[in-house]
C-alpha cells in the first residue's frame, strides 16, 4: 500500500480488507514505513503489517459503523518500524492475526528477525515473522460503562510480568545448557 495514500486517510474512519477474518472497521490513528495503527470498537488499537493489506475503503458516506468517540490526547504505542513495534510489545498480553487458524494470543516473549515467541499457558509457540498480519495488546476505549472487559490475562500486574519474565529466562538457560 502506498504510504502517502494512507497518510492522506488519517483521523477518517476505514475498513482493511474487504472482508474475512482479518478485515476490520476502524478510525486511522498513524501510518509508519511498513505499519498502520487504527483503533476498533471490538479489539481496541491494532496495527496492520501494511505488506499484508488487500485494500482499504474510507467511509466516504458515513456508511461504516463507528460508535467511539476518540479523544485528541489518545496514547499508543508508537515504534517507527513493525518490528521495533513487537520489541515494545514484548512481556504483555497480545493477539496476533485477528482470526483464522493462525489467530494466536498469549504472553509476548521474543523478538527477532526471523519469528516471534508466544507463551500462552504451557506452549511456547514461535510464528515467523512474515506471517504476522496484525497485533494488538490490552488497550481497548470503553464504549459503555457496561460493556468493561474483565479480561484479567490483559491487565496483568508487574509481579505477574516478573514471574513469567523469570520463568522465560530460566526456560530460555535450561534449552541452551541442554545444547
Amino acid at each position: 500500500m502506498d504510504r502517502d495514500m494512507l497518510r492522506s486517510l488519517i483521523g477518517k474512519i476505514i475498513k482493511i480488507d474487504r472482508g474475512g477474518p482479518e478485515s476490520r472497521i476502524g478510525k486511522l490513528l498513524d501510518v509508519m514505513d511498513d505499519h498502520l495503527v487504527i483503533i476498533t470498537e471490538d479489539d481496541g488499537v491494532v496495527y496492520y503489517n501494511t505488506h499484508h493489506i488487500k485494500s482499504v475503503t474510507e467511509n466516504a458516506k458515513e456508511q461504516l459503523a463507528f460508535h467511539i468517540e476518540v479523544p485528541e490526547d489518545f496514547e499508543y504505542k508508537r515504534a517507527d518500524t513493525f518490528h521495533g513495534l513487537l520489541d515494545s510489545l514484548k512481556f504483555q498480553w497480545v493477539k496476533i492475526n485477528r482470526g483464522g487458524p493462525e489467530k494466536l494470543e498469549g504472553v509476548l516473549s521474543d523478538v527477532n528477525n526471523h519469528f516471534v515467541s508466544l507463551i500462552n499457558k504451557e506452549e511456547i509457540v514461535r510464528l515467523s515473522m512474515y506471517h504476522i498480519r496484525n497485533i494488538s495488546y490490552g488497550l481497548k476505549l470503553e464504549k459503555a460503562e457496561e460493556e468493561k472487559s474483565d479480561d484479567n490475562q490483559a491487565k496483568m500486574s508487574e509481579e505477574e510480568r516478573q514471574q513469567l519474565r523469570n520463568r522465560i529466562v530460566n526456560s530460555e538457560y535450561a534449552r541452551n545448557k541442554e545444547r
